[in-house]
């Protein structure tokens, strides 16, 4: 009986060790944290006609997205945007609405590949939620694909459409 015991309890740590084995080869290895290795190529204003025209939002706001103005980011507008100054980024741009009552602004970045983690706990910890007259974005988003930093400032269900719109650009 000791040695029917001692027998089942190997094979079922042998089983335990299998299925954790399986779910780390089986596991995504390019995602953690909202970010990837995979790489998206491209000018910065045509990724993000792209991630606005695979947005899953209401006809209204889809349409108001094509609106928004892209302006490229630089020393003058920098700490504005991104709510710091010295982000390491090699290019940028911001989508926003010229004029409006919507607390809205999607910022693309351009890293380097090893500072890709340190910005995005940068622009996480400066978001300035409330830098719009009379009112607030309810959700920051900042993630990354590979070398490209997606930061989002937004209501909640815009934020993650469009977060969704560019994870599938992988």
């Amino acid at each position: 009986m000791k040695r029917f015991r001692k027998i089942k309890k190997a094979v079922s740590i042998l089983m335990i060790m299998t299925v954790c084995g399986c779910c780390m080869a089986c596991g995504n290895k390019d995602t953690e944290n909202g970010s990837s290795s995979a790489s998206i190529e491209g000018e910065l204003t045509d990724i993000m006609a792209e991630i606005y025209a695979g947005v899953n939002v209401d006809a209204e706001t889809k349409e108001a997205m094509q609106g928004y103005v892209s302006q490229e980011i630089n020393a003058d507008n920098e700490e504005y945007i991104l709510g710091v100054t010295g982000v390491p980024y090699t290019e940028g741009i911001c989508s926003m609405p010229a004029m409006s009552s919507i607390a809205y602004q999607c910022v693309l970045l351009r890293v380097n590949p090893e500072d890709v983690e340190s910005v995005k706990a940068t622009l996480q910890e400066n978001a300035d939620v409330n830098k719009w007259v009379c009112v607030t974005a309810e959700t920051v988003l900042v993630e990354n694909v590979g070398d490209l930093v997606l930061f989002i400032m937004s209501s909640e269900d815009v934020a993650y459409a469009v977060s969704s719109s560019f994870q599938s650009l992988k």
